[in-house]
C-alpha cells in the first residue's frame, strides 16, 4: 500500500495547523476585545468557513487563486508557480475550513479568563505582552491546545475545498480522504477500506487527546 496519501495529509494538516494556531489564537485575543457589534460582524465572517459546504469553500478559493483570476495569475506571472493543483496548495483549503475551529475555542477560552489576574499584573507594572505571555496562555492553554487538537484533526479528514483546488494526483497531491473517494471509484473497496480504518486509528486518537485536555481543564 502506498502511504503517500497518509504522509501528505499529515504535511498539509501539519502546517495549516501552525498558521491556524496563530492567527486564530491573535484573532481571539484582539476580537474578544471588541465592541459586541463589531464582535458579531468579525464573528459572522470568520466562522463562515465552518457553516458553508468545502465544495463552496474550494469555489470561493478557486475565484481568489484561480491562474486566470488575479491573485493567481499575478503570482503565475512573477513567479511562474500555479498556486492550485499542488500538494501545498490543499494547505490554503485546510487552514480556511479549520480556522473557525480555532478561532472560537480560542476566544471561548479567553472569555472565560479571570480578567483580575491580568489587573494585578498590571499593578504589579508588569507589560501586557508578559501578562499574556506568562499568565493568560498559561491558565487557557487546555481550551487552547484542545482547538489546536481539533483544527489538526478536522484537516486530517478534509475532502471537499481540498479535492476542489489540489485535486487528485497519485503521489503528487493525494490525501486520505481524496484517496479514499478515489479507491471507492474504481471499484478497489478493499484498499479503501484500509485507509478508512487508518483514518478511524487516527480520529480516534486525537479525539482521547482532546478528551484528556478537557478532563484536565474541568479539574482546574
Amino acid at each position: 500500500m502506498d502511504w503517500f496519501p497518509l504522509l501528505n495529509s499529515l504535511r498539509i494538516a501539519a502546517i495549516s495547523s501552525v498558521f491556524v494556531f496563530f492567527f486564530g489564537v491573535a484573532a481571539a485575543y484582539y476580537i474578544a476585545k471588541l465592541p459586541r457589534l463589531a464582535k458579531g460582524v468579525l464573528d459572522v465572517l470568520l466562522t463562515l468557513p465552518l457553516v458553508l459546504p468545502p465544495t463552496v469553500v474550494g469555489y470561493l478559493l478557486l475565484l481568489v487563486l484561480g491562474p486566470r483570476r488575479v491573485v493567481g495569475s499575478w503570482v503565475f506571472e512573477t513567479w511562474g508557480t500555479k498556486l492550485v493543483m499542488q500538494w501545498w496548495s490543499a494547505i490554503f483549503a485546510v487552514a480556511v475550513v479549520t480556522f473557525p475551529l480555532m478561532y472560537r475555542t480560542a476566544r471561548g477560552a479567553f472569555e472565560s479568563f479571570d480578567e483580575t489576574l491580568s489587573d494585578a499584573g498590571r499593578t504589579l507594572g508588569l507589560s501586557n505582552t508578559w501578562i499574556f505571555w506568562h499568565i493568560r496562555m498559561p491558565a487557557c492553554r487546555q481550551g487552547i491546545l484542545a482547538g489546536a487538537v481539533l483544527s489538526f484533526a478536522r484537516a486530517l479528514g478534509e475532502y471537499g475545498a481540498t479535492s476542489m483546488i489540489a485535486g487528485y494526483t497519485p503521489g503528487k497531491t493525494a490525501t486520505i480522504s481524496t484517496e479514499v473517494y478515489q479507491l471507492w471509484r474504481t471499484g478497489d473497496e478493499a484498499t479503501a477500506l484500509k485507509w478508512v480504518l487508518v483514518n478511524l486509528a487516527i480520529s480516534a486518537v486525537v479525539l482521547l487527546a482532546v478528551n484528556l485536555l478537557e478532563k484536565r481543564r474541568g479539574k482546574r
